[in-house]
């Protein structure tokens, strides 16, 4: 049985990092046709094509990802093993992720919790719109997005959303505010104003529906897209907050917020969001695992 040759898988991973084949041809001092040609036996090797082109660009494929993701583990091994004697590092396992920018810290940290520690895995995580994070995740450059509604799919576009929690949603204030206050939702509501998400929020929407249900018009402090912003204006005492317990689990546990009164009909759902790949990063299973257990 053949072995892969390093020398290919090299080439490709000097390529895979400049993201130019003529730039890296000058550079290596080779001609385009030659590094083509070793790029090309690899591929064979392994069976799978390593790039696509896109114009006058070169862009991975999945198993180009994969591939480098290998290559940059092999050749930062061999960096260990020349640095042994000055404690270099280890090389480390990559997982990117990607976060709602607005998603709860504490459900993000919760999440990852299976993976601290482990000094053989690197997480890489990055935040932002929901568009922007399922088109990363598309182009390969995330193995998992984490949001709070599902997004939309379709024959090309094989979005696979996990759902990993559903958590009750309550009003929360601190006790200096809540102390001798008549209880009950509606009684609480015309009392004091809310601090609340925006309208694009799955809470908001459940929200507003129930004050609807109920015929309320409670007095609004605050409308915030962030949920860490929206725990501060809380442990401020802006006005009762309405959120998921995990949110604000630390203020709970040390006593600056407490719970007042829950929200019925509706809950706050989070979301793991993968593609259908034929190469996925086990890493992203072990966490699904853990996630489920």
């Amino acid at each position: 049985m053949s072995t892969l040759n390093y020398n290919h898988l090299r080439y490709f991973w000097a390529v895979a990092h400049d993201g130019n084949l003529t730039r890296t041809a000058e550079r290596l001092n080779l001609t385009q046709s030659a590094l083509s040609v070793q790029i090309r036996k690899l591929e064979e090797r392994l069976g799978h094509p390593l790039f696509e082109r896109r114009g006058r660009q070169l862009h991975l494929t999945e198993a180009g990802r994969i591939a480098l993701d290998h290559a940059d583990a092999i050749f930062a091994a061999g960096e260990e093993l020349l640095g042994t004697l000055r404690q270099t590092g280890l090389a480390r396992q990559a997982l990117r992720v990607g976060a709602l920018a607005t998603l709860s810290r504490n459900f993000q940290m919760e999440f990852l919790r299976p993976l601290f520690g482990r000094d053989d895995i690197e997480i890489v995580l990055r935040s932002g719109s929901q568009a922007e994070l399922l088109a990363a995740l598309e182009g390969l450059n995330l193995d998992v997005v984490l949001v709070n509604r599902p997004p939309q799919g379709d024959a090309l576009r094989r979005f696979v959303a996990h759902r990993l929690a559903e958590q009750p949603v309550s009003l929360f204030g601190t006790p200096s505010r809540l102390a001798g206050k008549e209880p009950g939702l509606a009684a609480l509501l015309a009392a004091n104003p809310v601090v609340l998400p925006t309208l694009d929020s799955e809470i908001r929407t459940g929200f507003d529906a129930l004050m609807d249900r109920i015929g309320l018009r409670p007095q609004i402090a605050a409308e915030v897209e962030d949920m860490a912003m929206l725990r501060l204006l809380a442990r401020e005492d802006v006005g009762l907050a309405v959120l998921p317990p995990i949110v604000v689990k630390d203020e709970i546990a040390a006593g600056t917020l407490v719970e007042a009164e829950r929200m019925p009909g509706f809950a706050a759902s989070f979301y793991a969001v993968t593609m259908a790949r034929r190469f996925p990063n086990p890493l992203v299973g072990k966490l699904l695992g853990a996630a489920a257990g």
